[in-house]
């Protein structure tokens, strides 16, 4: 029986890191949704966009840890976003478009520590990735899911998701299923 983990992970809009990790070998499924925030509930996407609420877009990755370490999945986090801008991701800005990693247990937290710490010598400007226990995440509304797959033509999703997700396709063929 495959022993499923999950990592929570918040680079920027969650359609590009989504589409991206549900074409990662062991991966089960990557899920849209918000964790973070301060406000109770399950607060909408327009008000998570508002930045109002301390949420965070992220991704719920559940990964079969038979196939794929976490630390792997972490640094293919790394290679999939830029953790190095504050509150941002290209033209995305604001609070809910951080970069983090929500951990879910004492062992991610460490192993998030130690492979930031190891890629930094990758980046030039410092990595500012937030490192948090994981709250208040819940899944986004239905019509996030698969956002990129269902939808490759629309505006934002062929300028900016599709780039990025032939970028890292050709990054890691090897990796991808």
């Amino acid at each position: 029986m495959a022993k499923i983990q999950q990592a929570t992970l918040g680079g920027g809009c969650f359609w590009c890191i989504e589409a991206f990790f549900n074409e990662v070998k062991g991966v089960v499924k990557a899920i849209s949704g918000y964790s973070g925030g301060t406000v109770p509930g399950t607060p909408t996407y327009k008000e998570v966009c508002s930045g109002l609420t301390g949420h965070a877009e992220v991704v719920r990755v559940e990964f079969d840890a038979e196939q794929i370490s976490y630390q792997t999945i972490l640094e293919l986090f790394y290679t999939a976003h830029n953790p190095t801008t504050l509150n941002r991701q290209g033209a995305d800005v604001g609070t809910q478009y951080r970069s983090v990693i929500f951990y879910h247990n004492k062992e991610q937290k460490q192993l998030a520590e130690q492979v930031t710490k190891n890629v930094q010598s990758y980046f030039e400007d410092p990595i500012v990735t937030e490192i948090s226990p994981l709250s208040n995440y819940f899944e986004a509304e239905a019509y996030h899911q698969g956002y990129y797959k269902q939808h490759p033509e629309e505006g934002y999703c062929s300028v900016v998701v599709g780039p990025k997700l032939s970028k890292l396709r050709k990054l890691h063929a090897n990796k991808l299923k």
